[in-house]
């Protein structure tokens, strides 16, 4: 080792010591806070003891934001100290920390700054044509709380200074990182084209787009903390809801909020937007393309019309001297009276009220108008028969229920009547018959969104005694107007097996806040389903047209144009790849140019010097065990294997009989190396990647093209497409 070089060593040894010192303090500072919540939670529990409802008020008050300030401290540790500014001596002798959070000294003067504030923005901001007043920007690399490293740039060359610059640049040593299960914080390394989308204006809806490897998702969810941190009263009280394209995909982002000291936010994937209902099951592409037009509003709005399958279609009944009867034809009029009122739920304590009056007027003997209408009342109140046919006729039902009547063949033919040709109607019954009955798919909850909507929420069982529904005011002669007073019809729902009342309402779906990511991929029954969320929302909204899975791009977005109708669009572009090598994506960007891709290239920024490989093997089940077991000793991170919907299970069980790497694969989309279908790698990176037979991925639904496309960008370091004869 030369002189130089173990020169050059011990400087950087002293700086990252010099680094660590900082952090050490910045630890004692964070232990000390923690314990003074710690110590307001103690105050709160002691406030109780008062012995009255003040003390209580107050207990609560203080342990909860104790509790909320703990969360938000036990988050942080990972890297919590992160940058360092040393501005113009003229302008600021002392260097500025930035942090995950911020903190104070004990004298209460700034220790470490939240990356969110106002004053951490040139952090991110700052370049060598704009310095902002920097002459150099460190980023500090950190395992827990020890310091490992330090990266620099010299944004002002222009400022006399004995500042060292050390390091290779920490953007480039954060994306030679091996990748692991999670998605992570890029906080350190925002670069300035990403922080203005982060920090765009609040109000309205920004859009991030940009092609493969951008870091649109990343920026939107730290856009999400930006948003929580600034307006925190604002967002936390009315919530943030982040609905991403899959369950694989949400489990791979839920680290990044928690890293960056934010729990306050709901992460949905589609089949989990409604209110519980959880589905992870996708329709095969053709029932997909079906369930997710717009067509299908207006087939929920006839089916939430229709009379309820197998509900009794005839009532007949003596009353004094006159037989009273209830015929299709009359059931049909009460029906419509009752619906033309408003959804089908909030009619339930109307229906013995509109049946009594549809009996009433058939009402002819003196005997039997003798006694009035409010006795008439108060008899089939009392009639066992009568209450029993009310309740099966008119019955509370929910979203699943309704989509479920669709099964009935002549249900389905009625009201998709103009609607759905034969061969669609088809699909749908292949659909629904050859799994059970409450075995959603995702494609399936918008279907039970706009049906929840149309029948509204099921009622509240509310007890009043004997107190009868309908009153007694007015003559003898005609149903006088009488208001509710009591609910017949719940207190028999209340005893009846499986049914309770619901703890989610229609009226608490909004949000103060909607991310959608991978938008491009929504369908127009998805867009009404998260535009109900959103209605006075603010909106962050991810994605890329050219690599959209649904296949009437027009249809969406006039979907989500109504989604978002009347709110200011502020909208970002991204352009620099960060994710991939430049050979990889060469490699993806001419497969779009050949197939017609309308792809928007952004420019790669590294190099491995290793070029793709595409094989053809005899054996297809050797040649990917090979691919596999090859890129498994060559990175040190995740190996991805995309397939072909129809190939998921033989691959899986090959993998699974490999002694090798049976212990990577078991754990499926958590393990080391997943077996995934195409549309389940949205939003996700891998070191490497093995593409099982693409030419089956690119043919097997109408938007193919683009899910390769998708495919062939995944990978940060290798990838391989392995094709058999």
């Amino acid at each position: 080792m030369t002189e130089q070089n173990q020169g050059d060593e011990d400087l950087y040894a002293r700086e990252v010591a010099a680094e660590q010192r900082f952090v050490d303090r910045v630890q004692t500072r964070l232990e000390a806070a923690a314990r003074s919540a710690q110590e307001l939670a103690q105050e709160g529990h002691n406030r109780a003891r008062l012995g009255h409802e003040g003390g209580l008020v107050e207990r609560d008050a203080m342990v909860f934001q104790a509790a909320k300030r703990l969360a938000t401290l036990d988050a942080a540790h990972e890297g919590l100290v992160f940058g360092r500014l040393d501005l113009d001596p003229e302008l600021d002798p002392e260097p500025r920390y930035i942090g995950r959070l911020g903190l104070r000294d004990e004298a209460r003067d700034t220790l470490l700054i939240d990356w969110r504030a106002p004053a951490a923005s040139v952090f991110y901001q700052a370049t060598a044509a704009t310095p902002q007043g920097v002459v150099r920007r460190r980023v500090l690399r950190s395992t827990g709380t020890t310091v490992i490293g330090v990266e620099d740039e010299l944004l002002d060359d222009s400022v006399e200074t004995d500042l060292p610059i050390l390091g290779e640049g920490a953007l480039m040593a954060q994306l030679s990182r091996a990748r692991d299960r999670s998605m992570h914080s890029i906080v350190a390394t925002i670069q300035a084209e990403q922080d203005e989308a982060i920090r765009a204006p609040l109000k309205g809806v920004v859009t991030i787009s940009g092609g493969p490897g951008t870091g649109k998702t990343v920026v939107a969810l730290h856009r999400a903390a930006y948003l929580l941190f600034t307006d925190r009263r604002r967002y936390e009280t009315g919530g943030v809801l982040i609905v991403g394209p899959s369950g694989v995909f949400m489990r791979y982002i839920e680290r990044v909020l928690p890293s960056l000291g934010e729990t306050a936010v709901a992460l949905r994937s589609l089949g989990e937007v409604v209110d519980g209902l959880r589905a992870e099951r996708r329709d095969e592409p053709a029932v997909a393309d079906v369930k997710g037009s717009a067509r299908m509003a207006e087939l929920m709005r006839r089916l939430a019309r229709q009379a309820v399958p197998g509900a009794p279609r005839h009532f007949r009944m003596f009353y004094r001297d006159d037989v009273l009867q209830l015929s299709g034809k009359e059931l049909g009029a009460v029906r419509r009276q009752l619906l033309s009122k408003g959804r089908r739920n909030r009619q339930i304590n109307q229906v013995p009220r509109a049946l009594a009056d549809a009996l009433w007027r058939q009402v002819r003997s003196e005997r039997g108008r003798e006694r009035g209408y409010g006795e008439f009342v108060d008899d089939l109140l009392s009639d066992d028969a009568f209450v029993e046919f009310a309740l099966a006729w008119w019955p509370a039902v929910d979203g699943p229920t309704v989509l479920g009547w669709l099964r009935d063949p002549e249900v389905r033919a009625r009201v998709a009547e103009g609607i759905l040709s034969a061969d669609e109607q088809a699909l749908l019954t292949k659909s629904w018959s050859e799994v059970r009955a409450t075995h959603w798919s995702v494609e399936d909850v918008a279907l039970i969104d706009e049906l929840r909507y149309a029948v509204g929420d099921l009622p509240t069982v509310v007890e009043h005694g004997e107190r009868s529904l309908i009153g007694t005011r007015g003559d003898e002669d005609e149903a006088p107007t009488r208001e509710e007073v009591t609910t017949v019809s719940d207190r028999e729902l209340a005893g009846r097996p499986g049914w309770s009342p619901p703890q989610h309402k229609i009226e608490d779906d909004g949000y103060a806040h909607v991310l959608i990511d991978e938008a491009q991929d929504l369908t127009p029954m998805q867009w009404r389903m998260v535009g109900r969320r959103g209605r006075r929302a603010t909106w962050t909204i991810v994605g890329d047209p050219a690599q959209s899975s649904w296949p009437e791009p027009r249809e969406a977005q006039a979907a989500r144009d109504a989604a978002l109708e009347g709110k200011p669009i502020h909208a970002f572009h991204l352009s620099k790849n960060y994710r991939n090598s430049s050979e990889i994506y060469e490699f993806a960007a001419a497969y779009a140019d050949r197939v017609g891709l309308d792809a928007d290239l952004p420019e790669a920024v590294r190099s491995t010097g290793v070029h793709p490989e595409e094989r053809t093997v005899d054996d297809l089940a050797d040649g990917v065990r090979a691919a596999v077991g090859e890129l498994a000793a060559e990175v040190a991170g995740t190996v991805g294997i995309v397939v072909p919907h129809a190939r998921r299970r033989q691959v899986q069980e090959w993998l699974e009989s490999w002694p090798e790497h049976a212990d990577d694969a078991a754990g499926g989309a958590n393990a080391r190396i997943p077996v995934l279908v195409g549309l389940e790698t949205k939003g996700l990176e891998f070191d490497a990647i093995v593409v099982v037979e693409p030419d089956e991925i690119e043919t097997e639904s109408s938007t193919g093209r683009a899910t390769l496309y998708v495919v062939y960008t995944r990978a940060t370091q290798r990838m391989v497409a392995v094709r058999e004869g």
